[in-house]
């Protein structure tokens, strides 16, 4: 009974035969994971051992693409052993080949990242230059568009396809792709103007398009910027190109301009006190440049404004050198009897007479 039912055909192949096509399948999925974790347990613990750190690269990076392979062979073996049309058949071998030169594709891909996070990262970080860390993104995606397109002409190749012919009609086609792709040129030219002028570079502090933050990363479509916030905000090359960008890490030391103001009963030479006072903090403090600024100001509603203007080394902490500053002011201000004026009125009264009617 059995036998009678495996032997049943239904579109040219047995009940049987299905089955076995389905075993097959189900039997590479099961090797595929018993190699995923051969490689896991086993090889990645033997080449933990060498001193070599390229053999854990490839095999960590071996794992998928081979978990991957072995179901696609299972599939293919077993759709080969069902009796399926021509047209059928070539699907099959078709798709067969394009996934197989993909996944290669997508272990190759896979080594250039890591090789270039292992090695060429590391290089660069330490390098004096930033130019390094400019292009380095704009390399790495350069290569991987390259191996993909490459891994597309050969799957279309293996197919069957006419690659001359396919590159042929792209030529044609060229000029509508240009007006669709108008955008991204943009931005290709934007990235290529911003790799000559050279406004910032990676992990410089920039002020562009109204976003305050660091650069991370120049790309070739894109920027990005890590605001102080925290937030990553991604910037099209073709608008920074075109943007009034205020380097911040490029200025040479930070300028700060402090008001004060002094109650109207202070004496001239209290007030030159005052200014002499902010001289001498100046000159005491290291992380202050030497030219400072005092200058008696303004006679404001409430007060006798005294400016003062300093500078603050290059890679100094801002907010840190500002509270020494503003301490040291307000601990000698107050030693020297010097009073902050803060806004006041004097109300005069006029008494009312008796006889006059409320």
């Amino acid at each position: 009974m059995f036998t009678d039912i495996l032997t049943k055909t239904y579109y040219a192949n047995t009940i049987g035969a299905y089955m076995l096509a389905f075993v097959l399948i189900i039997a590479s999925v099961v090797l595929a994971r018993v190699v995923y974790w051969v490689i896991g347990h086993v090889v990645k613990r033997f080449t933990r051992k060498t001193k070599n750190r390229l053999d854990d690269i490839l095999v960590d990076m071996l794992e998928e693409p081979v978990v991957f392979a072995i179901v696609i062979m299972g599939i293919w073996f077993s759709l080969k052993l069902l009796h399926t049309s021509e047209t059928a058949q070539t699907v099959i071998s078709t798709a067969y080949y394009i996934l197989i030169v993909f996944d290669v594709a997508w272990f190759v891909s896979r080594i250039l990242d890591a090789l270039i996070r292992r090695y060429v990262e590391p290089m660069v970080m330490h390098s004096k230059s930033k130019l390094d860390d400019q292009l380095l993104p704009i390399i790495q995606k350069g290569m991987k568009i390259a191996l993909w397109i490459l891994a597309l002409l050969i799957a279309l190749n293996n197919a069957g396809y006419n690659v001359g012919a396919v590159l042929a009609s792209l030529g044609i086609g060229g000029i509508a792709f240009a007006m669709a792709a108008k955008d991204t040129i943009a931005n290709l030219f934007g990235s290529f103007t911003i790799f000559v002028d050279k406004p910032f570079t990676v992990g410089e502090r920039v002020l562009l398009s109204g976003h305050d933050g660091f650069v991370r990363e120049i790309g070739v479509r894109s920027t990005r910027l890590e605001t102080l916030n925290g937030r990553m905000v991604t910037l099209p090359n073709s608008q920074v190109a075109n943007e009034c960008i205020e380097n911040i890490s490029s200025e040479p030391s930070r300028k700060m301009t402090l008001d004060l103001g002094l109650t109207y009963d202070t004496s001239h030479e209290r007030m030159q006190q005052a200014m002499d006072i902010l001289q001498e903090i100046a000159a005491d403090n290291e992380n202050l440049e030497e030219r400072v600024v005092t200058a008696f100001t303004a006679f404001n509603d409430f007060a006798l404004n005294i400016r003062f203007i300093y500078y603050i080394r290059k890679g100094q902490s801002v907010f840190g050198v500002q509270t020494q500053v503003n301490l040291e002011i307000l601990r000698r201000f107050n030693e020297a009897g010097l009073e902050f004026a803060f806004p006041t009125q004097t109300i005069y009264t006029i008494p009312v007479d008796a006889g006059v009617a409320q």
